[in-house]
């Protein structure tokens, strides 16, 4: 097995920030997220998973200060904590190794690369919180106004199940996660969508995160909402605006026309002598507020020429043309 470079799968120099290599995560796991790539999606998933491993060590302070001081030379410290752990089982020793910069092994693939020596044992003193996840979630405006149960499927990166995140099976690199502890998984959810949700809104699923370890609790799981674009309506906060061509007739001398809202057609009255690109509001027909009540739809009249007039229709315009201009 070679080593891995983390830091040139996600783009980032060794100086490179918490948050800088938590934003090439995000940039690289939209592009080579396997939804987003339905042509190619075996090699997307591949890429992905690359990306995810590269991430769980890069993105944890420890773990990255460990892969720092340990580099390429990761395989020859490997062996030898497989050494030491042959040599503890024969003896029935308990004795503990913590991780030395001139020998370079035991706690750095312990507790990280490839598990060995790593006791199993669930106690409290090794109890460790899941990690929380974080990943977008589409909705359409009509799912943002009315919110409510909405079934999901993602692909969570998770603990291995065959090695449950020790990534050893028998002493042997884990054959499903090949050492790494971490495995991607498909997993669907009911997900409560609140009424009114914002683009970018955070909704929480508790416990629905990473595996907890050693008898740990499960981290959390976060979706961030992204609504895509409306044909009809464009969303400015919790108000709506909609475009509606009516003829000059309606303008000039006013009427009622249709109007379309998130909850149906209603009926709107246009005042005589309006102007054209006039915004008329309708109180209350906007998006839900998260504090109640709700926003507002602003109508904008966009005024349409009559086309193929009779020659009767042009008669009474130029007629009309000559009473405008005395």
């Amino acid at each position: 097995m070679n080593y891995k470079d983390y830091y040139e799968v996600l783009g980032v120099p060794k100086s490179a920030t918490e948050k800088d290599v938590k934003s090439a995560y995000r940039k690289l796991a939209r592009k080579w997220h396997p939804d987003a790539n339905p042509k190619n999606a075996k090699a997307a998933e591949e890429k992905f998973k690359e990306i995810a491993e590269a991430y769980e060590v890069l993105g944890d302070p420890e773990k990255r200060k460990k892969y720092d001081a340990l580099g390429a030379d990761w395989q020859r410290a490997s062996q030898q904590a497989a050494e030491q752990r042959r040599y503890r089982a024969q003896s029935g020793g308990e004795e503990s190794f913590t991780f030395d910069e001139g020998s370079g092994f035991s706690d750095f693939f312990d507790s990280f690369f490839s598990g060995i020596g790593r006791r199993q044992t669930p106690t409290a003193n090794f109890a460790r919180r899941g990690r929380d996840l974080e990943t977008t979630i589409d909705l359409t405006l009509p799912e943002a106004y009315k919110g409510g149960k909405k079934s999901v499927q993602l692909q969570i990166d998770d603990v291995c199940p065959r090695c449950h995140g020790s990534g050893v099976v028998d002493n042997q690199i884990c054959p499903v996660c090949g050492g790494t502890g971490r495995q991607l998984q498909t997993k669907r959810f009911e997900v409560t969508i609140p009424t009114g949700v914002r683009d970018g809104q955070r909704i929480r699923l508790t416990g629905q995160g990473g595996s907890g370890s050693g008898g740990g609790p499960n981290g959390d799981l976060y979706l961030i909402a992204h609504l895509v674009g409306d044909d009809r309506f464009d969303r400015r906060g919790d108000d709506l605006y909609v475009d509606l061509p009516v003829g000059i007739y309606n303008l000039v001398l006013g009427g009622e026309v249709r109007v379309p809202t998130m909850t149906g057609d209603v009926t709107m009255t246009i005042p005589p002598g309006t102007q054209n690109n006039k915004l008329l509001r309708l109180a209350g027909k906007g998006m839900p507020k998260s504090k109640g009540g709700n926003g507002d739809q602003y109508v904008r009249l966009i005024g349409m020429l009559p086309e193929h007039l009779s020659a009767k229709e042009l008669e009474l315009f130029r007629e009309l043309a000559k009473v405008s201009d005395r």
